[in-house]
């Protein structure tokens, strides 16, 4: 396989990445205020009674706009500030290993967030087609 091949492919790659973890960081806060899907956190953050319903309401407009490409560095930074402070708050204490205390994807979505801040919105995005427009 060609290296070089695959680098011309980079742009749509990303786009996916940053699509499919922003789908897959709505539906945590989708589980929290809509109970959709079902599930054992369904309408947890109704109650809005602490640092998890904040989280929701991030993963749900935070996991929008990544999912659309709008706003990514921004929306990517806050998301992974919020899944480091989730990691540290609710799984870092009850064991050191990221397997054994649940964190391991808040660990993961904490870095790709972070990973995105820098790498910009890749194809498929609103931001590009909004940068497009503006030129």
């Amino acid at each position: 396989m060609n290296a070089d091949r695959l680098t011309a492919y980079q742009p749509q790659a990303l786009g996916l990445l940053r699509i499919v973890s922003g789908l897959m960081f709505l539906e945590h806060g989708s589980q929290k205020f809509l109970s959709f899907p079902a599930g054992e956190r369904a309408g947890s953050g109704l109650a809005f009674d602490g640092p998890s319903a904040w989280a929701g309401v991030i993963e749900l407009v935070a996991g929008l706009l990544l999912a659309l490409g709008l706003f990514t560095r921004p929306a990517a930074f806050v998301a992974s500030g919020t899944m480091a402070v989730a990691y540290w708050l609710a799984h870092g204490p009850r064991n050191f290993f990221p397997v054994n205390n649940g964190g391991d994807a808040a660990i993961l979505y904490c870095f790709v967030f972070l990973y995105l801040v820098f790498a910009g919105p890749g194809a498929f995005s609103l931001d590009a087609k909004l940068r497009r427009g503006a030129a």
